[in-house]
């Protein structure tokens, strides 16, 4: 407390010492650090928050927009009535006239094989899979394949799925 003191003592020495037009000048350079230092710590990130909020706004509703899709597709997952194991595996034989895609039946499950199969046919196809015969990807051994050779779809998939069928208690529709 003593220091405290005397710093406190020196300065008011120090200041009594300026000349009024010297006093002015520090007051003026005090108040204008003060104003410096509130607009840094205090204005500018509010401005800043200001000027992202639109940008924060349009990515917090696209989110939103996002989430709707994936609700609504839940309640329609959930909402559909259980297919028995043989309508599953007629619907997916059904969804799979291409030679590319060969389907093995293997109890519950059903071995499937890739044969240069473009990535949009192919989750076309999954996305079918699923919706209209209830099947579930199990087991995936997928390669990158060029073998299309097209310009607009270079990229194919060979390789092997397991899809896992509903159960054969599942009532029909």
């Amino acid at each position: 407390m003593n220091a405290l003191n005397s710093l406190r003592a020196q300065a008011l020495a120090r200041w009594q010492a300026l000349s009024p037009r010297e006093q002015r000048g520090v007051s003026v350079l005090g108040a204008l650090l003060s104003i410096v230092l509130f607009w840094s710590v205090a204005i500018s990130p509010a401005l800043n928050t200001l000027r992202d909020s639109d940008n924060r706004r349009s990515h917090i509703s696209q989110q939103q927009a996002h989430m709707l899709v994936l609700k609504n597709q839940a309640h329609a997952l959930q909402s559909r009535s259980p297919l028995s194991r043989d309508e599953a595996l007629r619907n997916l034989q059904g969804l799979t006239p291409s030679a590319q895609i060969q389907l093995n039946v293997q109890g519950d499950r059903v071995a499937v094989q890739l044969k240069a199969v473009p990535a949009a046919a192919l989750a076309n196809w999954l996305t079918q899979a699923r919706s209209q015969a209830q099947a579930l990807p199990v087991e995936a051994h997928l390669t990158r394949s060029n073998a299309t050779g097209a310009v607009s779809n270079p990229v194919a998939w060979e390789g092997s799925l397991v899809l896992s069928l509903p159960n054969r208690g599942a009532a029909a529709r």
